[in-house]
């Protein structure tokens, strides 16, 4: 079993990962239908408001500290090779930092950003929205499970 400093790092690694799949899984499950629901220049306005909103500490220090996390402890990882649950620590990390991390960055937020120069009562604006809720959902729902195994993957370290 993990001790030591490595446990702490372990069991935060559970937490940061857990949080974020479940803020991940709460705009899958009904955020994202939520506002498809409005019409497209209220859904526009409103998720481009979320998106300003989410970059605030309150989420990013949870979303980037867990970034942070997986990195150093795959690095600790690599370093010290326990051994037991090497394999566990390494697929959580780099389920977190490809598939959340690495999919926000490289699909998500281009995505985002892609709306907000959009003028919300624009007809470009409104032909644009539902493409952009559906591939925009899909990638989050990627995000949302890659977090939460990762979370899984780190309790099997646990174990």
């Amino acid at each position: 079993m993990i001790e030591g400093p490595y446990f702490v790092l372990t069991v935060l690694g559970v937490l940061g990962t857990g949080l974020v799949a479940g803020v991940f899984c709460a705009f899958s499950a009904f955020v994202m239908q939520g506002l498809a629901a409005l019409p497209p220049a209220q859904g526009v306005a409103a998720m481009n408001s979320i998106n300003t909103a989410a970059v605030r500490p309150a989420f990013m220090v949870l979303f980037l500290g867990t970034a942070v996390l997986a990195a150093v402890i795959a690095v600790v990882t690599f370093v010290l090779w326990p051994e037991e649950a090497a394999v566990e620590l390494l697929l959580g990390s780099a389920l977190y930092l490809v598939g959340a991390f690495g999919v926000t960055a490289a699909a998500n937020v281009p995505r985002n950003n892609a709306l907000l120069g959009l003028e919300p009562g624009s007809a470009e604006a409104a032909g644009r929205w539902p493409a952009y809720v559906r591939e925009w959902t899909a990638w989050n729902h990627v995000r949302a499970g890659a977090s939460a195994a990762a979370a899984v993957a780190y309790v099997l370290a646990l174990a």
